[in-house]
């Protein structure tokens, strides 16, 4: 494998595994992204410009991947060659599908009758069932290596990440 074939995890020296030191992280990114900078080669060739800025690429798309919980399970999944396929497989737990309907109808509610106290304390129910979601994912993932069961989480994931950007999108709404 080539540097640029490398996961993003080996371009920042970091273990594959969803367990990472945000703060860590975001350093690494720094020192990384500082050595292969294109402004660090603006008297380089041309082919010298372009590689850097290709590597410049492929270091942020790396980072911004391993940075959010949902998107680097989803990557250590894909890495184990499963395809998380939520746009096509649908398939979900019951108390899940059961939660994830509660969930719309409220929002349905929110939309229909918007009372900001009222929006927050539903973010505040969805961020919990993200961490509780990236809590199993850590064990699955670290400690269980049950890639199957986590990628059905990460699409778990998904509709919360969706219906959380959507009740979100209600505090902005103009009153």
């Amino acid at each position: 494998m080539t540097e640029q074939e490398a996961s993003h995890f080996a371009l920042f020296g970091l273990p594959e595994q969803f367990a990472v030191s945000l703060p860590a992280l975001e350093q690494t990114w720094k020192t990384v992204s500082a050595r292969v900078h294109p402004d660090r080669y603006s008297t380089a060739s041309a082919a010298e410009k372009r590689v850097a800025m290709q590597w410049s690429s492929r270091i942020n798309e790396a980072y911004q991947v391993l940075k959010r919980p949902l998107a680097r399970a989803r990557y250590l999944c894909e890495l184990a060659g499963a395809d998380v396929g939520a746009e096509n497989n649908t398939a979900m737990a019951p108390q899940f599908l059961m939660a994830q309907m509660e969930w719309h109808e409220e929002l349905d509610a929110l939309r229909d009758n918007p009372d900001a106290q009222r929006v927050r304390q539903f973010l505040h129910t969805l961020e919990q069932a993200e961490a509780r979601l990236y809590e199993e994912l850590e064990t699955l993932i670290d400690v269980e290596k049950d890639i199957p069961a986590a990628t059905a989480k990460v699409r778990e994931g998904m509709f919360i990440s969706k219906i959380h950007q959507d009740a979100k999108a209600l505090l902005r709404q103009p009153k």
